[in-house]
């Protein structure tokens, strides 16, 4: 099989399932966060369905009986009884509904007792059960650590097998993977109610109702169902730290164990991206196959695609979903041409003389599935690896820089890519609404200086900090030694070194993990200066996304009049896809100018 058809084969094998999932996921989805039963047992159901009928488009409040006593209503009630419970142990009314700043500081106390805790459990790891024999954690690696895996990022300056016990694995930072999937999905779901609702009071939902939802009905059952695939592979899931083995020369090799399997699917599902091993999604532990390479992409891709369905069907009108879904896929299909065309190349004697890129590969995936899984990973803010892309070409490497620079939309992460790409479809609007001389609207909401100001601001924080960042860092004297290529300015050497930076300071701000190797990142500015990236590059967004939603579902919807900017169809498709591209072109096109671009010149 040629490489060309090779990659035809693969691409068209994901885009084929992701079709199949997009209606029955999407639509899933969408009723998860619309039930009318409020995860109560079967006897109060029954006795609130009069009083609670007639809710909104969006609720989660009970309006209806419960089903007939089937043995498919059997294991609902079930579902139902677990989160009851948790709603009880936590003293959580799902009744109840909160405004964007209730909403709000509730999401920013949990992710907060998320960091603590995990920095502790990293702390003490070395005292409790199956630690390995492996002491605690350094301070400056649990403070990375913990900010990384609760802000969705999973940057990892560490060696997971000499570094994280079997206990802090699951324990802290798997849950983690769950739960920070969960609360990008929440937000997606709070911005959705600000567009559909009309509330005077400025409710949004109830932040602790979609977030155990989320958990629970989506994430849980998605990662069981993958976590067998990955299984049935050849994927490991072991308590035991390691085992014996003889090498090919002779010598006794010890090999790292871990529970795998079940952290690798929610890995990928959870856009999480952090490998249980250093060597990620490369190590045969992880993904020892072709086909669970394709089964790793297809999760990692499924739940944002699936989210524009899931967004047409809570607004009424499933062409707004298809049109973002056509920008993201653009943006993907794009970006993934460039990076095959530049990785089927031969840039370099070492390549010339292999007679393909495949420095920094694995021999069992070859060059089209590196290129597919950097260009999804890259896209959905996953960050796990399955090649080296610092071994990348100079343009491959730009390429994937920029998928990120694009702001993690394409489609972006769990629920962030989605609500990502509704702050973008504002701005598009607004400069449409300038070009027609009319105030902007989008989904029959009037859009006013607020809703544009907390667009803006929204769009604005991951360049500042990518910009910052890469800035100061490389006039750092301290910082030069960390960079695994350098030299005299204007050289190979030195200009990939502002690359590597560059990559992971775009990877922090737009919390996706994945890094350029050859960067050293484990004294204490890189330690400190990517978890305040991390740290801001995930909240602040989201503050000012919940600020828009708050401001929208005050709003009442009016209906479409004849000089309204269509939102759906090639045109709106177009005038999205050029905001996205200008803004990032703009920004970003000096930066990568310096780096990648110039890099491919020499």
């Amino acid at each position: 099989m040629t490489p060309a058809l090779a990659a035809g084969v693969q691409i068209a094998a994901v885009v084929i399932v992701l079709a199949a999932a997009y209606v029955p996921l999407g639509d899933y989805m969408a009723r998860v966060f619309t039930t009318p039963r409020d995860a109560r047992v079967r006897e109060e159901l029954v006795s609130s369905a009069a009083r609670q009928a007639g809710g909104s488009t969006i609720t989660t409040t009970a309006t209806a009986d419960p089903p007939k006593p089937t043995s498919r209503s059997v294991s609902a009630t079930a579902d139902w009884r677990v989160e009851s419970l948790l709603y009880r142990v936590c003293r959580i009314d799902p009744r109840s509904e909160q405004t964007w700043v209730g909403y709000t500081l509730s999401l920013l106390g949990f992710s907060a007792a998320g960091v603590f805790f995990l920095y502790a459990l990293q702390r003490v790891q070395g005292v409790l059960p199956l630690n390995n024999s492996l002491p605690g954690v350094s301070p400056s690696v649990a403070f990375n650590t913990a900010i990384s895996f609760v802000t969705n990022t999973n940057w990892q300056s560490y060696s997971p097998e000499t570094t994280m016990s079997n206990l802090t694995q699951p324990l802290g930072l798997a849950v983690q993977n769950f739960l920070s999937a969960a609360v990008g999905l929440a937000v997606a779901v709070a911005v959705i109610r600000g567009f559909v609702r009309v509330r005077s009071g400025g409710e949004l939902g109830n932040f602790w109702v979609d977030l155990t939802r989320g958990v629970l009905r989506i994430l849980l059952p998605l990662s069981f169902v993958v976590a067998l695939i990955l299984l049935t592979q050849g994927v490991v899931m072991s308590f035991h730290s390691s085992f014996a083995s003889t090498g090919l020369d002779g010598s006794s090799i010890t090999n790292a164990l871990a529970p795998v399997a079940s952290q690798e699917a929610i890995k990928e599902l959870g856009t999480n991206g952090g490998g249980i091993l250093a060597a990620n999604s490369a190590h045969p532990f992880e993904n020892p196959t072709p086909l669970s390479n394709i089964v790793e992409i297809i999760a990692l891709l499924s739940i944002p695609v699936a989210l524009t369905r899931t967004f047409g069907t809570l607004v009424g009108e499933r062409k707004q979903g298809l049109s973002i879904l056509a920008v993201m896929a653009l943006l993907w299909g794009a970006v993934l041409a460039v990076t095959l065309a530049a990785e089927s190349g031969t840039r370099g004697v070492a390549a010339q003389a292999a007679g393909a890129m495949m420095e920094g590969k694995e021999q069992r995936f070859g060059i089209p599935a590196s290129a597919l899984w950097a260009v999804s990973t890259t896209g959905t803010s996953t960050g796990a690896v399955n090649s080296a892309h610092d071994s990348m070409s100079p343009l491959g490497g730009g390429a994937v820089i920029l998928n990120m620079l694009f702001g993690e939309v394409a489609p972006g992460g769990v629920g962030t890519g989605l609500y990502g790409m509704l702050v973008l479809a504002i701005i598009a609007v607004f400069v449409g609404g300038l070009l027609v001389g009319r105030t902007p609207e989008y989904l029959g909401k009037k859009l006013g200086k607020r809703e544009i100001t907390m667009a803006a601001l929204s769009v604005l924080v991951m360049p500042a900090l990518v910009l910052i960042g890469t800035g100061i860092t490389v006039i750092l004297g301290s910082t030069s030694g960390a960079l695994g290529n350098s030299g005299d300015p204007g050289t190979p050497g030195s200009i990939h070194g502002f690359s590597e930076v560059l990559y992971a300071y775009a990877s922090a701000a737009n919390n996706n993990g994945s890094a350029f190797g050859g960067l050293t990142v484990t004294d204490d500015w890189f330690q400190t200066s990517l978890g305040i990236a991390m740290l801001l590059g995930r909240f602040l967004p989201i503050v000012f996304v919940l600020a828009l939603a708050g401001s929208l579902v005050t709003k009442r919807r009016s209906p479409a009049g004849p000089g309204t900017l269509p939102t759906t169809g090639l045109l709106f498709t177009g005038l999205l896809t050029g905001t996205i591209v200008i803004v990032a072109a703009l920004t970003f096109f000096p930066a990568l100018a310096l780096g990648p671009f110039a890099e491919a010149l020499q």
